[in-house]
């Protein structure tokens, strides 16, 4: 049986102890801005990155000791500069994974696998309105 259908994953949410540390590195290290706030800009309750990250403030948050312990395994990211991505990640006190160097470990607990794109192909991406409507 053919399915016509066609689907992708427009964002995750992720529960995080420390809303700003993740704004921030999102930012800073792979340039994910801002595409909605829920509450105050200096203490948002959550907080949307053009990029696909819906990140959930909850200060109680502790995430299992493992990424094999069975919450969220990892979450692959597609980078225009996977080299500059590597480099700027390293001030914030990622921890590297076994994987291979593009596999980080952020402070909650969160492992992320930085993958290079093709040429254009992110700016491409982000430049799809995921809530306009045909």
């Amino acid at each position: 049986m053919a399915n016509s259908q066609k689907s992708y994953v427009e964002h995750v949410a992720l529960r995080v102890k420390d809303i700003q540390w993740h704004i921030h590195f999102f930012y800073e290290v792979l340039g994910m801005d801002v595409r909605e706030i829920d509450g105050p800009t200096d203490a948002p309750h959550q907080y949307w990155t053009l990029g696909g990250l819906q990140l959930m403030s909850t200060p109680g948050f502790t995430a299992p000791p493992s990424v094999e312990a069975g919450w969220l395994a990892h979450l692959g990211i597609m980078v225009d500069d996977l080299e500059a991505a590597l480099r700027d990640a390293q001030a914030w006190g990622v921890t590297p994974l076994p994987q291979g160097r593009n596999w980080l470990q952020l402070p909650d607990g969160l492992a992320i696998e930085l993958i290079q794109a093709s040429p254009h192909t992110v700016s491409q991406v982000l430049a799809i309105n995921p809530r306009a409507h045909s």
